[in-house]
Formats: structure tokens, C-alpha cells, sequence
């Protein structure tokens, strides 16, 4: 959800309500992970996506749905050989999905005529129709390929749509409250987490925490005290280390008589990327860092050189030597460093320092003999061969490439290889998986607040 937040907050301003539709949990080959998001808005705008356009249209209507309803209810979509027109991943994989109305500063029931009916109001079992037509839509259960009918949170049996009361429109009132600070949080770049109830007693369902790295808290999961507590210390974890992830919590410690489970989506600052030296090249890196959602600083000792007006994208540009600029930052595990000034007076001192640094990624430019001369170099000033082993350089995947930009997007590509746990080798042939990410790191980033 968090993925969106700029356009939701926008809404929640306007004051518009809008239900959104969250991938909570996966399994096969699932286009998108946990946190991407769909939203649609009382007039049927819609952002975003939650897989690749297999089942947006059948969520757009569910979206639509929990806008008349109030309720906050949980999907599962999947495949079936046996009824290839069934509303499923045609990729083979599984999506749970938390639909969540959101109605913002007041505007509880807004755009409803009667926030107690659904459809003609007669209150009895519902038959959805598909996003094409009036036909009925089955959706495919998850790994046995039949047909399934929809069940509410925490049991079995089919559900019939309760009509919306006082309790579940307070509900929707104080989970939409915390939902609207957590996207108002994320849209001005602030570090925060959110916790939502995606499995366990129907009742909690969809219930939302937020939590910020100075330890404030808005919002309650509305269970026992305890499962708050538990909540927050989870929460916390997740904000430390900048991840999205779904939590187990068991029924000790929810309290609430059986297991919880929650969705905690953190929103931290972008991460960093600076590319030392201003030449051409880093121009071409700068778009794609961009592209690729990174705040981007070029820094180089030559003012003629580092001027806004040859890096227009850069976030920051900074005039000095690269290595007294790198002692004054405070990086996380998520930066990453691109070292183009091809000089060793500016790379030897810059990388002695960079490869004792917990970042991410740190990849040098220069010939495979620059290369050897450069490890001569930091050997000599000091550097571990494990050190230098975290050094990428020549810098960037094999692609062939020659211009600025065909050899930015051979760094990029690098890093992403680098931080998903990629091989970097074509897919075409290869027996490896199409999603997948690195494990995380054994060290948390540390408060991301200063990242």
C-alpha cells in the first residue's frame, strides 16, 4: 500500500473514499510480493496493481464492493487447469489479498445511499459477476485447482454479507485514521512501519498500528493489550531494517486465543546512491539511479565539472574530495557507491574507505589492468583480502556495452542482481527463478530515520 502512497494521501486530502486492495501473502511464481497495492476511489479511479493484470479487474470490483459495504474482508486468488476461464494467475501462483475501506477525515459514509445494503439490499449470499461481463465469477482455490467459494475470515463456510452496523463503521473510522498518518508519513518521505491484521479472529481483521522509529504509536490492532505490544516490538524490528514482511504471532502471544498474523509495510527514506565523479558517464548513471527510486548525490573535487546544469536528475551535488565527503555521511546497509573518477588519487583514499562500510554495494570503473593496479594499491594501504572482496570492478554486468547509457544500465542491472541475489545470466535456458530476493542482511540497518 505504501508503494502508493503519494496518489492515496492525495485522495485522503481531497477527502475522497477509496478502498485499497493489498497482496498480503504469495506463493509459485506470484508476479507481485506482499505490500504492492490496488486502489480504487468512490468515482472508480483506480492505482496501482497487485498482479500484473491477471485479476485486477475482479479486485477492482471487490474494491468497489468494500466501498459499499464498509467491511474489510480477505481474497485468495489462484489457478485452475480445470477451468481456464476462472478469475486466477494465469502464471500459476497464489495471492491472498486484504481489501480495506478507507473513507478520510469524515467521510464516513460517503458514497453510499445506505451504509447498511449491499447491491439490491435484500442482504442475502452474493454472486459476484466477472470484470467482462454479468456471468458469475468463480475463483480458484489455492493448490487444488477447483473452484472455490469465497469464506469468511477464520472459517470455512461460505459468507453472506452482514449488513455494516455502528461497531464495524467505528472500526472502519479508527482503522482509517492510522491508514491516512501512515500514508501522510510515506508520502513526505518520513521512516515509519504499519501493522495490519491479515489473518486471525474475524473481528481484528484489517485492524492497523503505526509505528515510528522514535517509538510513537497510532492506532490499535483492538485485541488484547498484549497483542499490541507484540505487535509493536515486531513492527519495529521490520522499520529498523527497512523491510516489508508478514509477521506470525501465536496465540500466547496475541492473547487473543488463537494466532495472528499481520502485514508490516515499512516506508523508509529512498535509499542513497552517490556516484563520485562528474564525468559523462555518471550522467547516464544519475537517470537510471532515479529510475531505479534512489536518492542520488554526484560528488567531485572539480567545480567545472560538478554543476547542476550537466546533472539535472541528481538529488545533491556536492564539490569536494570524495573521500572527506564519504567521512561525513551516515549510510545504511541499503546505499550504494559508484566510484567513475578512474583516478587513483581520488579512488585509493575513497575506497580504503567504502569497503569497510556496511552499504550495499561498491563498484569502481576502470580496465581489468586499472583494476589489479587499484587492489595493488589498497593492499597496501591496508584493506583485508575480504575487504576487497566486496569490491565490484570493472563495475557493472557483462552486456556488451559501450555508450553512457548502455553502460549505466549494466551498473544498474549489477546492483539489482546484487541486492535480489540475481545471477545476472539470461533467463532464456536457465533453471533459476524469475522472482527472487537476497537473504536479508544478519545486521539490522540501524535507525533509518538518518538514512
Amino acid at each position: 500500500m505504501l508503494d502508493i502512497a503519494d496518489e492515496l494521501h492525495r485522495w485522503a486530502r481531497q477527502g475522497r473514499p477509496f478502498a485499497v486492495a493489498t497482496v498480503v501473502a504469495t506463493s509459485g511464481s506470484a508476479p507481485r510480493q506482499p505490500g504492492a497495492a490496488l486502489a480504487v476511489d468512490s468515482d472508480g479511479a483506480a492505482v496501482g496493481s497487485v498482479s500484473g493484470g491477471c485479476v485486477e479487474g475482479a479486485v477492482y470490483e471487490l474494491c468497489q464492493e468494500a466501498l459499499r459495504t464498509g467491511e474489510t474482508v480477505l481474497e485468495r486468488f489462484g489457478y485452475s487447469d480445470d477451468d481456464a476461464f476462472a478469475v486466477g494467475l494465469t502464471c500459476g501462483g497464489v495471492i491472498d489479498i486484504l481489501i480495506t475501506p478507507v473513507r478520510p477525515y469524515g467521510t464516513e459514509g460517503a458514497g453510499d445511499g445506505d451504509a447498511g445494503t449491499e447491491g439490491a439490499g435484500d442482504g442475502g449470499p452474493r454472486t459476484e459477476t466477472g470484470p467482462g461481463g454479468g456471468g458469475p465469477r468463480t475463483e480458484t482455490g489455492a493448490g487444488n485447482g477447483g473452484p472455490r467459494t469465497e469464506a469468511g475470515p477464520g472459517n470455512g463456510n461460505p459468507r453472506t454479507e452482514p449488513a455494516t452496523d455502528a461497531a464495524t463503521a467505528a472500526t472502519t473510522a479508527t482503522t482509517s485514521s492510522t491508514l491516512t498518518t501512515a500514508l501522510a508519513a510515506a508520502a513526505s518521505g518520513e521512516a515509519a512501519a504499519v501493522a495490519r491484521v491479515v489473518r486471525g479472529p474475524a473481528h481484528l481483521l484489517g485492524r492497523a498500528l503505526l509505528v515510528r522509529p522514535d517509538g510513537g504509536v497510532t492506532g490499535t490492532l483492538g485485541g488484547h493489550p498484549g497483542l499490541d505490544r507484540t505487535a509493536v516490538h515486531e513492527t519495529r524490528a521490520l522499520l529498523d531494517a527497512g523491510r516489508t514482511a508478514t509477521v506470525e504471532i501465536g496465540a500466547d502471544g496475541s492473547r487473543c486465543g488463537e494466532p495472528v498474523t499481520l502485514l508490516v509495510e515499512s516506508s523508509v527514506p529512498a535509499p542513497r546512491m552517490i556516484v563520485f565523479g562528474a564525468i559523462d558517464f555518471a550522467a547516464a548513471l544519475v537517470r537510471a539511479g532515479k529510475f531505479l527510486g534512489h536518492h542520488v548525490t554526484v560528488c567531485d573535487a572539480r567545480p567545472v565539472f560538478a554543476t547542476r546544469a550537466r546533472f539535472p536528475d541528481a538529488d545533491e551535488i556536492v564539490v569536494d574530495w570524495p573521500h572527506r565527503y564519504l567521512e561525513t555521511q551516515d549510510l545504511d546497509a541499503r546505499a550504494v557507491l559508484c566510484v567513475l573518477t578512474h583516478d587513483p588519487k581520488f579512488d585509493v583514499p575513497l575506497l580504503e574507505r567504502a569497503l569497510r562500510l556496511p552499504v550495499a554495494y561498491v563498484g569502481a570503473m576502470g580496465s581489468r589492468r586499472t583494476h589489479l593496479d587499484r587492489l595493488d594499491r589498497l593492499r597496501a594501504a591496508g584493506l583485508t583480502e575480504l575487504e576487497l572482496a566486496r569490491l565490484r570492478s570493472p563495475i557493472g554486468l557483462d552486456l556488451g556495452a559501450r555508450t553512457p547509457e548502455e553502460t549505466a544500465l549494466s551498473i544498474a542491472a549489477e546492483i539489482i542482481a546484487n541486492r535480489r541475489g540475481g545471477t545476472g545470466t539470461p533467463l532464456t535456458g536457465a533453471h533459476t527463478p524469475i522472482h527472487h530476493d537476497a537473504p536479508p542482511p544478519l545486521d539490522r540497518i540501524g535507525p533509518v530515520s538518518a538514512a
